[in-house]
């Protein structure tokens, strides 16, 4: 049985890796709009709904499942035909083609009135406001892409991580292995549909374990940004994170023969590493979230290569001293772009620190110290780029294409 100590870490993990259907900023605002419709008891004439500038960002790009449509509108239309919030982020998992059909003619006849708060009080902000006939019902989703808050913390550090990974009852993780094969189906899908930029269908064709990591991790993220009706399994919010952080240990596991204990430890410790830097980054930033997902799929494939603490913090040294900085433009099918390229930097990071090279204290925003240098990371992408993440919304809001 897992000790007492490490219980909380195991709520913290089950907490934040779940199963998803569709981008999850869209769905969180069905979802959010589903319970607002619930409250009402009927079908909203009208409705409004605010975002903070994140979660619009997120969302305005990205294909809406079984759908064949992007963004908002449809999204939000889908949350006010289902009007249930049981299934959370699956929201649209029993969406059937009469559902969606519904929907198509409920957005044109009742379109939604959609605002950006520019001051909210979270980066993940929904607030839904629908009515009919004289009457009115709200619902908020604030801090987490369910709304649910959970006032135990789980303060962590890169030691307590990697211990926790080494040391939990595999019974106690073994969802993680499930999430990893769900995944895994998530990017054969793509491999025989044409998803996004195909980017994993055309990499699939190479034998190689590097390039079979990144088709099966970028197929996946084609596949769910172009609104393929999959299930992956997410962390700490986002679909494409949990991918990152799962597929290419997956992967690497299957190609080297890795047994199932140390594939489990692996996931276990890439998964809690995206977590703990999500911690102090926040779960929306101007940050691309490839950095965080693949850091974590650094630490893991180090680890079954060999690798200790150390060799495990020189990965991640690494990762960080290499694609800092990538930005996030809002979920869309050029994410299956970012997450290869954070993949790849991270097959690269860990073959590096098997071989003890790593970047120093001399460069950039590294530190002797893991933690620290993990929080130079997050205090960059939190509060250094704001003004960044700023542009980026207007950009998008004002392109003359």
């Amino acid at each position: 049985m897992t000790p007492f100590a490490l219980q909380p870490i195991v709520a913290l993990l089950r907490r934040e890796v779940v199963p998803s259907v569709g981008c999850t900023e869209p769905i969180a605002v069905a979802l959010c709009v589903a319970r607002a419709r619930k409250q009402l008891g009927q079908l909203p004439d009208e409705i409004q709904v605010t975002l903070s500038k994140n979660m619009y960002k997120n969302a305005m790009s990205v294909g809406i499942p079984n759908t064949g449509m992007t963004g908002l509108p449809i999204a939000i239309a889908l949350g006010a035909i289902i009007g249930r919030d049981d299934r959370g982020l699956e929201i649209l998992a029993d969406a059937t083609e009469e559902t969606i059909a519904q929907a198509k003619e409920y957005m044109q006849r009742v379109p939604a009135t959609i605002c950006i708060m520019a001051d909210a009080p979270s980066v993940v902000y929904i607030h839904a406001r629908v009515g009919a006939h004289g009457q009115y019902a709200e619902s908020t989703t604030q801090g987490s892409h369910t709304g649910l808050s959970h006032a135990e913390s789980v303060e962590l550090n890169m030691r307590r991580v990697y211990d926790f990974a080494m040391e939990v009852e595999l019974q106690e993780v073994d969802f993680l292995l499930t999430g990893a094969q769900m995944n895994k189906q998530a990017a054969e899908y793509s491999f025989t549909h044409c998803c996004g930029h195909q980017l994993g269908k055309m990499l699939h064709t190479q034998p190689d374990t590097y390039s079979r990591i990144l088709a099966y991790t970028s197929g996946a993220c084609d596949a769910r940004m172009s609104g393929a009706m999959i299930e992956v399994m997410s962390n700490s919010g986002s679909g494409n994170q949990g991918i990152s952080c799962s597929l290419p240990v997956y992967i690497y596991a299957q190609d080297h023969h890795i047994e199932e204990e140390k594939l489990l430890r692996a996931l276990t410790l890439s998964n809690l590493t995206a977590i703990y830097i999500k911690q102090s980054l926040g779960r929306l930033s101007a940050l691309c979230g490839c950095v965080v997902a693949a850091t974590g799929s650094a630490a893991g494939i180090t680890y079954m290569m060999g690798g200790g603490y150390e060799e495990i913090t020189y990965a991640i040294k690494n990762m960080i001293a290499n694609i800092t900085g990538m930005i996030c433009d809002g979920a869309k099918p050029g994410c299956a772009l970012k997450v290869t390229s954070g993949v790849s930097t991270a097959i690269l990071s860990a073959s590096l620190a098997m071989q003890h090279s790593v970047a120093g204290a001399q460069e950039g925003i590294i530190e002797n110290d893991i933690d620290c240098t993990i929080h130079n990371l997050t205090r960059l992408g939190h509060d250094g780029m704001v003004q960044t993440d700023d542009m980026i919304l207007d950009i998008m809001l004002h392109k003359q294409s």
